[in-house]
């Protein structure tokens, strides 16, 4: 691996660890000031609201951009909002209001943060695919193990000591991660033409990705996966206490097994690729967590619910390092901005539709009916997408990648070019 990697991976999992310290404190701080379930969930939901409303544009804009001067002014930016948000609780002004607003800011930052970083990745490592598939793996790995483990008690207990140390921490995190992203190297890299108008950019991207079958796979997956996740989870608590007897403790052991197979699955990702290929390791992870949905919906204790979360995870965190990593290898540099928000924002508009329409499976048919929709769901779409991320597909797609030569870029003109994808 090159050396600027280390240096990557060491700043997103600093990153990583603030963000799950974030994650258990925001909430916790909001229930200091609110009981109301709206007024708390507004500060969850503010988070997401960025990819929902600039998610393609913020695309376009990173693709403007340089890529290292973008993630380090963000981080420093985050590092800056959370040390205001500090002093507010240090001087006792927090309110919902503006713990909404620091969510939003956040996940705004993290919408540009995460977007540069994915389209920096694949300059950084030449576009190797075996590279991307390690190193992927490794910041997928640190990131479940920083933001899913350590960070939430981290948290937890800070909040515990004061309402500011959290934020102070999260701070800390961004500004170590600045440092360390400012300090990468330079890459080269080609820039789309200034003088389109930036909306234009934005639907060239978008349109890339819904033209090409093989990046139109790959996006369908994490978007039906989230109605499937997010109807599960919805109802996971309700169905671990009144199905399984499960309490709060044992709760969190349930939630800490899928994490530990997360980081099982991204730890193999890479050898389940050189075996079965790309392509039939991505259906078969995808298959794998329909199944393991459906064993967890049919689980009469909490072992078996507990194998089967850790199983998803499993499938889950394998997915989430081959999909991104394959991307990355095929996608012009020019575009990886703007086709990594367009795949990231169909996700997050798709979570709202699984909640809904797990918390309405509940209600009308019982609380085991959400989780035997989703594994049918996971299934289906593994289905319906098997030939669109098939190892053909994927070994001539790669193959286009590497080709020197350039053609037309589908939904651009003439002034913004790329290599053939020989994808259809």
């Amino acid at each position: 691996m090159p050396g600027g990697f280390g240096r990557l991976w060491t700043a997103q999992t600093a990153s990583s660890l603030g963000d799950g310290v974030t994650h258990a404190a925001l909430p916790l701080l909001a229930l200091t000031l609110t009981r109301d379930p709206m007024a708390l969930a507004v500060v969850t939901a503010a988070g997401t609201v960025p990819w929902l409303l600039f998610g393609v544009l913020g695309g376009a804009l990173v693709d403007r951009w340089d890529r290292r001067r973008t993630m380090w002014v963000v981080d420093m930016a985050r590092a800056v909002l959370l040390g205001l948000a500090a002093a507010a609780a240090v001087l006792d002004v927090l309110s919902i209001p503006l713990l909404a607003a620091v969510a939003f800011l956040l996940g705004l930052g993290g919408l540009f943060f995460d977007t540069a970083a994915t389209a920096y990745l694949p300059d950084l490592l030449h576009r190797d695919p075996a590279l991307l598939e390690r190193a992927n793996s490794r910041l997928r790995g640190a990131q479940t193990a920083m933001s899913g483990f350590a960070g939430p008690p981290v948290g937890s207990a800070l909040l515990a000591f004061g309402r500011a140390l959290p934020l102070l921490a999260d701070a800390v995190s961004f500004l170590i991660s600045a440092v360390l992203v400012r300090s990468l190297p330079a890459v080269p890299r080609p820039a789309p033409d200034a003088r389109e108008s930036l909306l234009r950019q934005a639907r060239a991207g978008a349109s890339y990705v819904f033209r090409d079958r093989l990046l139109l796979g790959l996006a369908l997956r994490p978007a039906v996966g989230n109605i499937a996740f997010l109807a599960v989870e919805t109802v996971l608590a309700l169905f671990a206490h009144e199905r399984l007897g499960i309490d709060t403790y044992g709760f969190g052991l349930l939630l800490t097994a899928e994490a530990t197979g997360g980081l099982l699955g991204a730890g193999i990702a890479s050898f389940l690729g050189r075996r079965l290929g790309t392509g039939t390791a991505l259906t078969c992870t995808a298959a794998v967590e329909g199944i393991a949905i459906l064993g967890l919906a049919s689980a009469q204790n909490p072992y078996v619910a507990g194998l089967a979360l850790a199983v998803c995870g499993a499938g889950m965190g394998a997915t989430m390092v081959l999909g991104p990593s394959l991307r990355q290898a095929i996608v012009p540099a020019h575009l990886m901005g703007r086709v990594a928000s367009t795949s990231r924002m169909l996700a997050m508009c798709a979570a709202p539709f699984g909640a809904f329409l797990g918390g309405w499976l509940a209600d009308a048919h019982g609380v085991r009916t959400p989780l035997y929709a989703a594994g049918a769901l996971l299934l289906t779409m593994t289905a319906v997408t098997a030939s669109m991320t098939g190892n053909r597909r994927v070994e001539a797609a790669l193959r286009a990648a590497a080709r020197p030569h350039r053609t037309r870029c589908p939904g651009t003109d003439d002034r913004e070019r790329e290599p053939a994808s020989g994808r259809s």
